[in-house]
């Protein structure tokens, strides 16, 4: 009870904002006629179309007006929002990595629109193209304060083409209404757009954004004023069914499955808000495989979302709690499962409704329910999954959110225990921004509900940050009881009480090559409330980076760590090796260097080697990263991750390698090849992933995906599968 008055204490402590001054706006004209999308411009009504104009600069500096600078016109029907962008150049000497949707922005010239359609600052829509009239689209949640809060994987229907001429490139785009989400009768939308010229070497945006701000952030945006006030979205009902031929043979246990599965999804508008999600049989094995590491930690690590259902206001479920130590929801863990051998196996999606969006201007809500099948043969039970996730804005930026995390079994097992029949969760977070992002933070509350759980069943915390161009401070904490359990969230670990505060200083020379630099020194701790609160573990870093106005970047650090060991521990994983004994403190110093080069280059590359003591050893390890760019078709990669670690006799040593190289071949804007391949000794496998896309209509898409594993040493198979599926987006 004390802890909880203590985080609603803090959620309640009254924080000063500091209202931004914007009065940059346009007016967005209606229009009754329909625009042909072809990259020219040559209708007569845009020349009266009012236009975002006067960029501002955001690198190298952030105080003048863009060199290069860029023309933004809209029109809209009673369907269409339509527009027009003329970007001055310097020359037609355009970055373009590749012809493929969805591209990464940064190292390329391209151009991005953002539309916060509710004018609360904290959720709106991307929309981006490059000269080449590649498109790419996302969602930006939380107010756009940080990399978790941008999600590319979200897919819409609309159109856009491009056009290079002498000195400029021309973007026209048509966006349907019905791909955003508004209130009816809306007057206006917040705006801003955010440009990279790699020619110039300049970065630049509508509104003038500070360098020590993401440049997608949300508090910084003017006004796109709409001319007479919005209509009712006439969302169509979208169907996007699925056929799926599947051949695979684990090499293991000798068994062939040769399988042909059908299934969908559903998208159902309600009002201007909100989206209806169903899905039924779901497939994700177009779904590109996910990255393998190597893992020196005694814990778990998280991988992100990609499966497109769980998409849409993923941080109304998901942006709950502490990413690092106790999040209530984690999407992933639904669909997986471990099989009585302790190995992480794929379990099946009998189907599920998603229900989210904005109820009004101040209310968001989020109501997903899914049902798991059961593998007996495994012990798997049949889960019903819930979360309900209710939010309320506040003041200007922030908002206070409720979630209930619900996963239960309704069927009885004889495998099952008592304890295992179900898990709630219920919670409360506060999440801060101020209007002009100086202060961010999350304060929140959380409590788990199972059968004969215990009494130390919460879990709460404390992040305050302030933000400004010189200096840089976070007063962070949470913890973690011992019996604080969430079946379907990401709990790192239990029994902790952390404190992880960090300042950092900032310089921005005003000559010289370096465009600025700066030194961090964050010190982490840990102690274990069951142990007396003795502290198991801290780490003292302290690191300088430097950005260079050429694009590189250089970085050192220094980490001073002590970790008590309460188990035993082999953190090389080799089979049958003598772990490192419990109840025994390590004190060790490592050391790292890291360099990027210019990411314009057809050639560029990262390193990161680093060298120290690791527990009663020592550890020499080397990080980096290969790409060559063919441009606009192929660019290839290569990671490379090697880990030596020199434990004394008679404790194990090992070499860990990590090694993925990756090709990538865009036949044209509809044809996509990727092929990935990933050795790790650690995880004994050898992997091979090759996906054909084919884009035959809007978002819908002809896949061939190829699987293969070997183990390493034998190099004998493992698995080996092929898939065909068809997925075709049907609007109603």
């Amino acid at each position: 009870m004390l802890k909880f008055r203590f985080v609603l204490a803090a959620t309640l402590f009254p924080i000063v904002f500091f209202a931004q001054i914007n009065p940059k706006q346009f007016t967005v004209k209606y229009i009754s006629q329909s625009i042909k999308i072809d990259g020219i411009l040559d209708e007569s009504i845009w020349e009266t179309a009012e236009s975002a104009h006067d960029f501002q600069q955001y690198f190298p500096s952030d105080s003048i007006l863009a060199e290069q600078q860029t023309d933004i016109k809209m029109l809209y029907s009673e369907t269409t929002l339509y527009v027009g962008i003329k970007v001055n150049t310097e020359g037609d000497d355009y970055v373009i990595p590749s012809l493929q949707r969805d591209y990464r922005a940064g190292g390329n010239d391209n151009i991005s629109l953002l539309f916060d359609t509710f004018n609360d600052g904290t959720n709106a829509f991307l929309f981006g193209m490059n000269p080449y009239g590649v498109r790419r689209e996302a969602l930006i949640s939380n107010g756009g304060t940080d990399l978790r809060g941008f999600t590319t994987s979200w897919d819409v229907k609309w159109r856009g083409e491009s056009k290079m001429y002498d000195g400029y490139y021309i973007c026209e785009m048509a966006i349907p209404l019905t791909s955003f989400k508004f209130k009816q009768g809306e007057t206006k939308w917040r705006f801003n757009s955010y440009r990279f010229d790699m020619q110039t070497n300049e970065t630049s945006t509508w509104i003038e954004i500070p360098q020590n701000q993401f440049i997608f952030g949300l508090a910084f945006m003017g006004d796109m004023v709409f001319e007479k006030p919005l209509g009712k979205s006439r969302t169509p009902l979208a169907i996007i069914p699925y056929v799926n031929g599947i051949s695979s043979k684990d090499f293991e246990t000798n068994e062939t499955i040769n399988d042909l599965n059908f299934g969908g999804d559903a998208k159902v508008a309600i009002g201007n808000g909100m989206n209806l999600d169903i899905t039924v049989n779901p497939d994700f094995s177009n779904v590109e495989v996910d990255n393998v590491f190597t893992n020196l930690t005694r814990f778990e690590i998280s991988l992100p979302e990609r499966r497109q259902f769980f998409i849409d206001n993923s941080d109304l479920f998901g942006a709950f709690g502490n990413s690092r130590d106790s999040n209530p929801f984690f999407s992933r863990r639904i669909g997986i499962a471990e099989d009585l051998d302790g190995e992480t196996i794929e379990n099946g999606i009998i189907g599920g409704v998603r229900l989210s969006g904005k109820l009004n201007e101040d209310w968001r809500l989020g109501l997903l329910n899914i049902q798991t099948e059961e593998d007996t043969e495994n012990e798997i039970p049949s889960n019903n999954n819930t979360v309900f996730a209710l939010q309320k804005k506040m003041f200007s930026r922030s908002n206070l959110s409720f979630i209930f995390v619900n996963r239960e079994t309704f069927k009885d097992y004889d495998f099952l225990e008592d304890t295992e029949r179900y898990n709630r969760v219920v919670g409360l977070d506060y999440n801060l921004a101020s209007a002009d992002n100086t202060w961010v933070g999350k304060f929140f509350f959380h409590k788990s509900f199972a059968h004969d759980i215990g009494d130390d069943d919460s879990a709460g915390g404390i992040d305050l940050q302030y933000n400004s161009r010189t200096i840089n401070f976070g007063l962070r904490g949470n913890y973690v009881g011992n019996d604080f359990r969430s079946d379907l969230g990401f709990v790192r670990r239990q029994d902790i009480i952390a404190a992880r505060p960090f300042i950092e200083f900032n310089f921005w020379p005003k000559k010289g090559k370096i465009n600025s630099h700066g030194f961090r020194f964050s010190p982490n701790a840990i102690w274990r409330p069951t142990l007396d609160y003795q502290n198991t573990d801290y780490t003292i870093f302290t690191s300088w980076r430097a950005q260079f106005k050429t694009q590189e970047e250089i970085s050192a650090r220094m980490f001073n760590r002590f970790t008590f060991l309460t188990d035993s521990f082999d953190p090389t994983d080799t089979d049958g090796a003598l772990e490192l004994p419990a109840d025994q403190g390590y004190y060790y110093t490592s050391y790292e260097v890291e360099f990027q080069s210019d990411r314009r280059k057809v050639f560029s590359y990262s390193m990161e080697p680093g060298y120290g003591d690791f527990y009663n050893g020592n550890r020499f390890s080397f990080e980096g990263d290969l790409s060559l760019r063919l441009q606009p078709k192929v660019s290839l990669s290569l990671d490379l991750n090697y880990d030596s670690i020199n434990l004394p006799d008679p404790f194990p040593s090992a070499d860990l390698w990590l090694v993925s190289p990756r090709v990538n071949i865009t036949f044209n804007k509809s044809v996509f090849w990727s092929t990935l391949v990933q050795y790790s000794n650690q995880r004994d496998n050898l992997g091979f992933n090759s996906r054909l896309q084919w884009r035959f209509a809007p978002l819908s898409d002809l896949f061939i995906v190829y699987n293969d594993n070997y183990f390493v040493n034998s190099f004998m198979p493992r698995n080996r599968s092929i898939n065909l599926k068809l997925t075709y987006w049907l609007n109603i």
